[in-house]
């Protein structure tokens, strides 16, 4: 804990066996010394985040921090960047910046680009904290970035679509539009998923026969792949130009339920007593079935209509933004 930030780490984050391996067999682990850190980045990096935030048009509103652990035995470190659940930091916000005014906390990587991570804004003791939440280590900072598009003002999804365009998990079209009613594809769906939890796209090939690493979505494929967020085909495809169905979803949004830890809080219960409500529920295929009642029992889909579920059905890109929304505001991540 310092003034600027508090970092919570659970001690089972620091794989302290997995890190001795690395050193060698016959390290002993009280000769390991594990240094956590908190501090200001090189002025490089501060010089590519003003840069950024001009030219993607959002204002930073804390100095960048640097969040690290490493472990040292002797001459030799191993840096822990990544972690298997959501690890806190608290970013003190300054006095005198207006709460309202806080969008979200973004990751800066090596080379000054940003991304989204899960951050909520909350009063403590009478300071205002930027709590977020993130699965690796790295520069974090806090950002103003209001979004409003021009074709959301009148439609259902209008406060889903704004924030998650806010907080950079999802993208316009061109000209100020969203195209909320557009559906969407296999691939775009991955994305939003990827950029919503905050996870970093990873470069290289993935196991998928039709994504090639040029592809823009290589990155959130494989990433959502390695976290398993998504399956291919049985042909070892994953069809990412076709358009994803509800049911798809439902079962991706499930999966990444695990992964935030809303999945371990839900009671008992069958799926058949859970899509009871829905008159179509035995269009359900049997996969998502357990998938599509998780995500009922915790709030995050509703019916088409008042009993109709449409698993069938393709989603939309306002249905995108609702769901991923749902997710990390039921998973108090948001």
């Amino acid at each position: 804990q310092t003034e600027q930030a508090t970092y919570t780490i659970p001690a089972e984050q620091i794989s302290i066996n997995a890190i001795s391996g690395q050193f060698g067999n016959e390290v002993s682990l009280q000769d390991i010394k594990v240094q956590i850190e908190i501090s200001a980045p090189n002025g490089d990096t501060v010089q590519w985040i003003e840069n950024e935030a001009e030219n993607r048009t959002f204002t930073v509103v804390v100095p960048p921090l640097d969040f690290s652990v490493r472990a040292t035995y002797g001459d030799t470190t191993i840096d822990v960047t990544k972690f298997t659940e959501y690890v806190e930091r608290m970013i003190a916000i300054p006095d005198g910046v207006d709460p309202d005014k806080i969008t979200t906390g973004v990751v800066v990587e090596a080379d000054g680009t940003v991304r989204h991570v899960p951050t909520q804004v909350k009063l403590i003791d009478g300071k205002y904290y930027a709590v977020i939440n993130s699965l690796t280590n790295s520069t974090y900072t806090v950002i103003w970035h209001p979004v409003e598009f021009a074709d959301m003002a009148n439609h259902w999804a209008k406060s889903a679509v704004n924030e998650m365009g806010s907080r950079m998990v999802v993208e316009g079209t061109g000209d100020g539009m969203f195209t909320p009613d557009r559906e969407i594809t296999r691939a775009e769906f991955a994305a939003i998923v990827v950029r919503g939890l905050g996870l970093k796209p990873e470069s290289g090939t993935t196991s998928f026969s039709d994504v090639k690493a040029s592809d823009w979505y290589s990155g959130a494929v494989r990433t959502a792949s390695e976290y398993g967020l998504i399956n291919g085909y049985a042909d070892g495809t994953f069809r990412p130009n076709d358009l994803i169905t509800r049911e798809q979803a439902i079962a991706i949004i499930a999966k990444a339920m695990k992964l935030t830890g809303l999945k371990d809080k839900l009671g008992a219960q069958s799926s058949e007593a859970a899509l009871r409500p829905f008159a179509d529920a035995a269009e359900v295929a049997a996969w998502a079935k357990d998938g599509a009642a998780d995500a009922v029992s915790a709030g995050i889909i509703a019916g088409r209509s008042a009993n109709q579920l449409a698993p069938k059905g393709f989603v939309t890109r306002a249905e995108a933004a609702a769901l991923i929304q749902r997710l990390l505001e039921k998973s108090e991540l948001i």
